[in-house]
């Protein structure tokens, strides 16, 4: 059975959203995560909670409906956003605007529907179409340079030792460093972590970091993937550098890679989340309030890439969810197996 639609419910009248709540809750199939009175309280719940859906009431006071869905495209590009009236139809000028802004439906009950006759196939339309278009993800690409040292155990502690998919992260410093970080960070998680070699295999509950002075890029295998270092030239100033890691993964995995740009100077990462992104896989960014310098996560808000932006401490989670979706028990996913 496949696990439930995750609701949050953002009404600031009491009755409009005890309605709503109750009538996805009785619904098979969907569960409500949580519910919030305003757009503060509603977009903090969306940071911890991360819904599957929102859903949001037009008639919210000082233009709180059409600020909350503002606020939600900039962390959540993707997120299906219903805005829902349970007092009549919004109107066609406030329509307009809530859809320009990013709203995915505008819906109300009226014409006799209850709440669940107007809302409730809208959901699962919409989030059976997310759903399609989030492929299982097979490999965990990171990219991260200023405040990694620090950033990385909090988000890989979190992570069990049998996470099912390999995890390769490329964060700026030189040899001996990437050495003495991997490990630490084998001393405090319960993945292995160790500093990638030319030719080993990639595998699930490993983690892997690129060594100083080497771009690390992952090719096929008859069996999965494999790793190649090579010493081009510098790119973004850095060697190593993400983007040719992610480019690789983009070619290699294709739609099932994540990508997570977290914090540090510059724009590396860029390019490849593009190519990311071209292959249809996903991506993740730390959030400004989080991140030593918010330029190579910032960078790739910035131009629209990131699936969700998240403060580093809800990273681990997010991770772990997506890597559920689709699960399958052995790596695979390989561009010649697509």
């Amino acid at each position: 059975m496949p696990p439930p639609i995750r609701a949050l419910v953002i009404a600031d009248a009491v009755a409009a959203r005890r309605s709503i709540a109750e009538a996805l809750s009785n619904e098979p199939g969907i569960e409500v995560v949580g519910t919030a009175a305003n757009r503060k309280i509603g977009l903090n719940k969306l940071s911890i909670l991360q819904p599957d859906v929102v859903t949001v009431a037009p008639e919210m006071e000082e233009n709180g409906a059409l600020e909350t869905v503002r606020a939600i495209r900039e962390s959540h590009p993707r997120l299906p956003v219903i805005i829902f009236s349970s007092h009549g139809t919004p109107s066609l000028g406030m329509m307009r605007a809530l859809m320009a802004n990013g709203a995915s439906a505008c819906i109300a009950a009226t014409l006799g529907l209850s709440v669940r006759e107007a809302l409730v196939p809208k959901i699962k339309s919409l989030c059976l179409r997310a759903a399609e278009r989030l492929a299982r993800i097979d490999v965990v690409a990171i990219c991260i340079s200023t405040g990694g040292p620090n950033a990385l155990p909090v988000v890989l502690a979190a992570l069990p030792g049998n996470f099912p998919v390999p995890i390769v992260i490329v964060q700026h410093m030189p040899p001996v460093f990437t050495l003495k970080l991997a490990e630490r960070l084998h001393a405090k998680c319960a993945l292995s972590v160790s500093e990638a070699t030319a030719g080993e295999m990639l595998r699930p509950s490993h983690v892997w970091l690129a060594p100083g002075d080497h771009h690390l890029v992952v090719a096929p295998s008859a069996n999965g993937a494999h790793f190649e270092l090579h010493q081009g030239p510098p790119e973004n100033s850095c060697r190593p550098s993400a983007d040719p890691l992610f480019r690789s993964v983009a070619e290699v995995f294709r739609a099932h890679a994540l990508g997570v740009v977290m914090t540090g100077m510059g724009r590396d990462g860029l390019n490849g989340c593009e190519a990311l992104r071209g292959a249809g896989g996903q991506i993740l960014a730390q959030d400004e309030a989080t991140s030593v310098v918010w330029g190579m996560p910032g960078s790739v808000v910035r131009a629209g890439l990131a699936d969700a932006v998240l403060p580093l401490d809800a990273l681990a989670d997010e991770i772990q969810r997506r890597v559920q979706v689709g699960r399958h028990s052995r790596l695979h996913g390989l561009a010649h197996a697509s």
